[in-house]
């Protein structure tokens, strides 16, 4: 059923999902990403080095790592450019976790990091199958997670990285979004905005419904809605103020912070740059892949609003896809910045479930297929390729 607008917003009052299919999807889940970390591992021990050092000791996970041992501003690099490169770009709820843990249990910073990451990964893989199977059932539901369990640079949810967490908290906000638990949403969403910065989609997503509900009511919504409302950008704002705050720039601060990582909306002037000398001169291995996939999640993006999603679904996906198509950051790493858009896969998942009884055959092994070059470009990307993840 939907609303008077086409979309799913308002008649959610779907089944909860049962615990066997939770469990089937996140086995299948589990499996995919316990597979990708082993691959890791034995790339890791091929290449020379301990086995878990790349899954703690990658990119940013160093910056988190030390954030968690020594607090913030003990952590810095000159660019290219010569530009300062702080550590204050990096959000603080995922280090301030991976200090609690290593603090209460008797396990290093690295092992408390992957602890939380794995786990925040599972009820991640548990929240995006609340989410569809809320709106389309428990097959879409299941094809979903294993979609986004095999995702080229799902090897950053087996890693000492935000994004697990930040899609737990993400997922879990969108389903309390669709089933009206408007304050949890809020304080899931604000938890989200301390974790990563595009903390603000999910943000964007409360604040649209809370909009879209105002006005269809006239007004008369719940306290509730208005307070989850208020604190979904709490986190985001928070901690984007604190940074201006250190730096003596209140407003500007932070913003000047992301500048000295190239991490900035420029419109994509830097992307188009890029892309011209991509195809005039060539680069890195990853490059290609990374642009198929950008151009892949525009054109997944234009079929979930032709299917009329819940508005929470629309505005979270679309703020994701226009970050990292407007955005300036590394271009190898904008495929991981649309890892928390698993709305994106709704598509594609619907399309296997459609096929799956005339053409069984061909959607085992498009699965198949998609799974293993999946897992063997993340291991290689993680322990072999020189370019941002």
């Amino acid at each position: 059923m939907s609303s008077a607008t086409g979309r799913r917003d308002d008649v959610v009052p779907a089944p909860r999902p049962r615990p066997a299919g939770v469990l089937r999807a996140l086995a299948v889940f589990a499996a995919v990403r316990l597979t990708g970390a082993v691959l890791v591992a034995v790339l890791d021990h091929w290449a020379g080095r301990p086995p878990a050092q790349a899954l703690t000791h990658t990119w940013d996970s160093k910056w988190y790592l030390s954030i968690a041992r020594h607090g913030y501003d003990h952590h810095w690099r000159e660019s290219a450019a010569g530009l300062l490169q702080t550590d204050r770009a990096f959000f603080p709820l995922y280090p301030a976790l991976i200090r609690a843990v290593s603090t209460v249990l008797p396990l290093s910073t690295g092992q408390a990091a992957l602890l939380i990451a794995w786990s925040a990964a599972l009820v991640a893989a548990w929240g995006v199958y609340a989410v569809v199977h809320r709106v389309h059932g428990v097959a879409v539901a299941t094809v979903t997670v294993a979609l986004w369990a095999m995702l080229p640079h799902s090897v950053v949810l087996t890693l000492a990285y935000t994004e697990p967490l930040f899609c737990a908290l993400s997922a879990w906000s969108l389903h309390a979004l669709l089933t009206h638990r408007w304050l949890l949403a809020g304080a899931l969403s604000g938890f989200a905005g301390l974790t990563r910065p595009s903390g603000f989609a999910v943000a964007a997503a409360v604040l649209a419904v809370a909009v879209h509900e105002a006005v269809r009511h006239r007004g008369r919504i719940p306290a509730t809605l208005w307070a989850g409302a208020l604190l979904a950008p709490a986190g985001w704002a928070g901690y984007v103020l604190w940074v201006g705050a250190r730096t003596g720039d209140l407003l500007h601060g932070y913003f000047t912070v992301q500048a000295a990582w190239n991490s900035r909306i420029d419109f994509g002037v830097r992307t188009l740059r890029f892309l011209r000398g991509l195809f005039l001169d060539g680069g890195k291995a990853g490059y290609p892949l990374a642009l198929v996939i950008v151009a892949a999640a525009l054109l997944l993006f234009a079929l979930l609003c032709l299917d009329r999603p819940p508005l929470a679904l629309l505005v979270y996906t679309g703020a994701l896809v226009a970050l990292v198509v407007l955005g300036s950051g590394p271009f190898g790493s904008k495929p991981r910045f649309l890892l928390p858009a698993f709305p994106l896969l709704i598509p594609m998942a619907r399309a296997m479930v459609r096929g799956w009884w005339a053409r069984r055959a061909q959607v085992i092994a498009v699965a198949t297929a998609l799974g293993a070059v999946s897992l063997w470009y993340g291991a290689y990307l993680v322990v072999l390729a020189r370019q941002p993840l």
